[in-house]
């Protein structure tokens, strides 16, 4: 049952006879939130390629914003699953936060000891915090998504 707007989706639970609107991302959000990763992404990148650096210092770099990225898509899902009421175990839940804050700790550590120009660490910290922000924005734009199109095909 679609609502007059078009990205709004109304949806009754069966079992408890509520209704909810979904609110399905726009196409100008969905575009910002993958424009903003990739440009975080490839400007940190670009970055390390670029670097003065020897390659396992790259490497490391690198490592940390894959497992940054992971563990924040991560966080999001088991954060979103609790509170749709989907069970996630705590230790997976509490793993996920320490990854992610892990990750962000392991650069900070890494930036702070690195012999780089501090305007080379900002734009590392800047450039990693936008790519973890942008993939949290990311999977909330996918899963939204999915489940406004599941739920517009069950109407």
């Amino acid at each position: 049952m679609e609502t007059n707007q078009e990205n709004k989706i109304e949806v009754k639970n069966t079992e408890t006879k509520e209704i909810f609107i979904m609110q399905k991302p726009t196409s100008a959000f969905v575009g910002a939130a993958w424009f903003t990763l990739l440009t975080g992404m490839v400007s940190y990148c670009i970055g390390l390629w670029n670097a003065e650096m020897q390659l396992n210092e790259k490497g490391y770099y690198f490592t940390i914003l894959l497992f940054g990225l992971f563990s924040v898509i991560s966080v999001q899902k088991s954060v979103r699953d609790r509170a749709e009421g989907i069970p996630v175990t705590d230790m997976y839940y509490g793993i996920s936060w320490f990854t992610t804050i892990a990750a962000i700790v392991l650069l900070v550590i890494g930036l702070w000891n690195a012999d780089l120009e501090l305007s080379e660490k900002g734009f590392y910290g800047m450039s990693y915090l936008l790519s973890l922000f942008a993939a949290i924005s990311v999977q909330k734009n996918t899963r939204d998504m999915l489940l406004a199109n599941n739920a517009q095909k069950s109407h």
